[in-house]
């Protein structure tokens, strides 16, 4: 299991650059950004979609452009890779996604990993014209768009929600077939049905669901489905940063997590990836 850190690049804080070098230069594995394009603030929609949640952090209006950020990281930085965690798909088009993530993983060296997610904030996404009852549906089409313009001289997709003919796409990804595909999701049968499908990592948040069953339950329904459970990983966002809990997530097949860092503050961000120190010497060496 390897230890990386997850910031929301926010104006206020450590900026992509400092960060990027830092983070490198301590050994942390994965550098992960996650995004909005912006925050309605008719705030109808409470904080990830669950009723009685507290207040929405500032950060969450605050973050630069994902792709623009990674990319400045990736011009200063050699090893760490570098995450999406998550991008809203469903938000995006899929001929501008593709193209961005392949232009990441060539300047990167092959460094680019595409967290994907289906998104919580129902307000932000009719502000794209997205219909929030239809955004996996919608999610899937995207993400299978983008894999044939990755690995098809001629790509082509025909679907419900996305439709082009034959077309030239260049760069391609570093990374073949292409960069791992990490999808955060809540752990329902929907949502391993799609992860099973098209991904490739399994990576919730912590404390919101249950991972140890869950993952389990995950390898069965890739068995069934005829792919093997060993094609499938498991990542853990914002994991405690525990010794003993870390070891705990990497015995039952964690492959990587992403450890919180503050996103308002340089100077906090700076000291708690010193208070890392330990668990990247412990689980990346």
């Amino acid at each position: 299991m390897r230890i990386g850190v997850l910031i929301f690049p926010t104006d206020l804080g450590i900026q992509p650059i400092e960060l990027a070098r830092e983070a490198e230069a301590r050994g942390f594995d994965s550098l992960w950004f996650p995004e909005h394009s912006h925050i309605p603030t008719s705030r109808i929609t409470p904080w990830g979609g669950q009723a009685g949640a507290p207040p929405l952090p500032e950060q969450y209006w605050r973050t630069h452009d994902q792709f623009i950020a990674l990319t400045a990281a990736a011009a200063v930085t050699s090893t760490i890779r570098l995450g999406t965690g998550i991008t809203l798909v469903a938000q995006r088009d899929p001929l501008w996604l593709a193209k961005e993530v392949a232009s990441l993983d060539v300047i990167s060296g092959g460094r680019a990993m595409l967290g994907i997610g289906y998104g919580w904030n129902h307000e932000e996404m009719r502000a794209h014209g997205i219909d929030p009852s239809t955004r996996r549906k919608l999610v899937r089409e995207k993400v299978l768009a983008c894999k044939a313009l990755w690995t098809e001289d001629e790509a082509e997709f025909h679907g419900e929600f996305v439709d082009f003919g034959p077309a030239w796409a260049w760069p391609k990804p570093v990374q073949q077939p292409h960069p791992p595909i990490i999808v955060g999701a809540s752990p329902t049968p929907l949502h391993f049905r799609h992860i099973v499908e098209y991904g490739d990592v399994w990576m919730p948040i912590e404390g919101r669901f249950e991972i140890e069953d869950s993952w389990k339950q995950l390898q069965r329904a890739a068995e069934e489905a005829g792919r093997s459970p060993d094609a499938l990983g498991l990542g853990v966002f914002g994991a405690k940063p525990d010794m003993a809990h870390l070891a705990h997530l990497r015995d039952i097949g964690t492959a990587y997590v992403a450890l919180g860092l503050p996103p308002l503050d340089r100077d906090a961000a700076l000291a708690t990836m010193e208070q890392y120190a330990p668990l990247v010497a412990e689980f990346n060496r």
